[in-house]
């Protein structure tokens, strides 16, 4: 057994995990506890329905999982002075400068106000910068002109499901996204996972090198995230993902299909692969005060609540959204002082550094709402309860 956990408490996870693996539950999971340098692995059931067993190392598409990554390597390439978290983005970005801004989120194009002030590094950090998702888009009779032009017609990919066989390289990406204006007026308020993608693209030029290439140099060799990028070769590791559907579970996407291949946009958003012992190695570098990659003041920002009351006031994804949690630099900060954030194709990572415990269940089973599945709930429980 492990020193740090409970033979009991271990007993427990793997009998939880066990519970919802097969069939038309989760076809297969991964999922790692760590606690005071002491790891405990379950691998279950199979990476596609009758298929091979997943192992220990099998690769994962960790959709959302991606954001405190792209986080990380944005307060790398700022520690280097590449630039600053304040300072306007259209140095780099040009294209989102002079933004406009709807008079209402679901209004007409041109019916727009002038932005109240340049968008900033912090601002895409921190999901502020005036574009993104929101609950009410899924709720409207019909669908919002600036959704229809983002994603029928520019094929951005930001609202959904990631979808990297559909988005264009990164230059006519964001000067696709350049001709819209933004759904709210910079620092205004919370809108979800733009901001992450258009980070990636403001990463790539800031380094002059592509956003693969960044996280690479920055993040992942440092870190020995082997098996971390926007694509592999290693397609037999490669989970199938799935999503519900009206008989059961629907394959989503197969190893050979869209991850399997160079993307043309490397979205920092939600493309990434992974597996649990890299995402185990970024979340150690956090918790170990940043080394070898972030200063420590560079942690405590990404790890410690960045909006303010009245951002927070417009909700995030569903009314109560803010209720126990608020947002760093791209991923949530909970009132207890844990953080994280989860991957809507079907990953957790959960880091709490008042236990110094780490939680990790990858399965690819698409999430059926905003919230993760009942098995990602029940195991992040009982690893606390394992605590010896």
């Amino acid at each position: 057994m492990p020193e740090g956990f409970t033979a009991s408490g271990l007993q427990r996870v793997h009998e939880l995990a066990e519970q919802h693996v097969g069939g038309e539950r989760v076809p297969g999971l991964v999922a790692l506890l760590a606690h005071s340098g002491h790891v405990h692995v379950e691998a279950l059931g199979e990476l596609a329905v009758g298929g091979r067993p997943v192992a220990r190392d099998s690769i994962f598409r960790i959709a959302s999982t991606s954001k405190p990554i792209a986080a990380a390597a944005a307060l790398a390439l700022a520690q280097e002075g590449l630039f600053t978290l304040d300072e306007p983005v259209e140095r780099l970005v040009p294209e989102l400068a002079e933004r406009r801004v709807l008079r209402r989120m679901d209004g007409p194009l041109e019916d727009t106000v002038p932005a109240d002030r340049p968008i900033t590094v912090r601002d895409l950090l921190t999901f502020t910068f005036g574009f993104g998702l929101v609950m009410e888009m899924f709720t409207a009779p019909s669908p919002w002109p600036v959704v229809r032009a983002a994603e029928e017609e520019l094929h951005l990919a930001t609202i959904g499901p990631p979808n990297p066989d559909v988005q264009p390289e990164p230059d006519t990406w964001i000067a696709n996204l350049g001709t819209l204006p933004l759904l709210a007026q910079p620092g205004e308020r919370w809108l979800y996972n733009t901001g992450a993608s258009v980070l990636g693209v403001l990463l790539a030029r800031a380094a002059g090198e592509p956003i693969a290439e960044v996280l690479r140099s920055r993040i992942f060799e440092p870190l020995g995230m082997r098996d971390t990028g926007f694509w592999t070769e290693r397609t037999e590791r490669l989970a199938t993902a799935y999503r519900s559907g009206p008989e059961g579970l629907v394959a989503w996407d197969e190893p050979n299909g869209t991850w399997s291949r160079p993307p043309a946009f490397g979205d920092a958003a939600a493309g990434l692969l992974s597996t649990v012992d890299d995402l185990h190695a970024f979340a150690a570098m956090l918790l170990g005060a940043g080394s070898p990659v972030l200063s420590q003041e560079s942690v405590r920002a990404m790890t410690s609540d960045q909006l303010t009351p009245a951002q927070k006031s417009h909700g995030g994804l569903g009314p109560d959204f803010f209720a126990r949690r608020s947002w760093g630099f791209c991923q949530a900060v909970l009132d207890s002082g844990a953080f994280g954030w989860d991957g809507g194709l079907g990953t957790t990572w959960l880091v709490d550094p008042g236990s110094d415990l780490v939680t990790i269940v990858l399965t690819q089973r698409m999430f059926d709402t905003h919230e993760p599945p009942r098995v990602h709930r029940v195991i992040q429980a009982a690893a606390y309860s394992a605590l010896a």
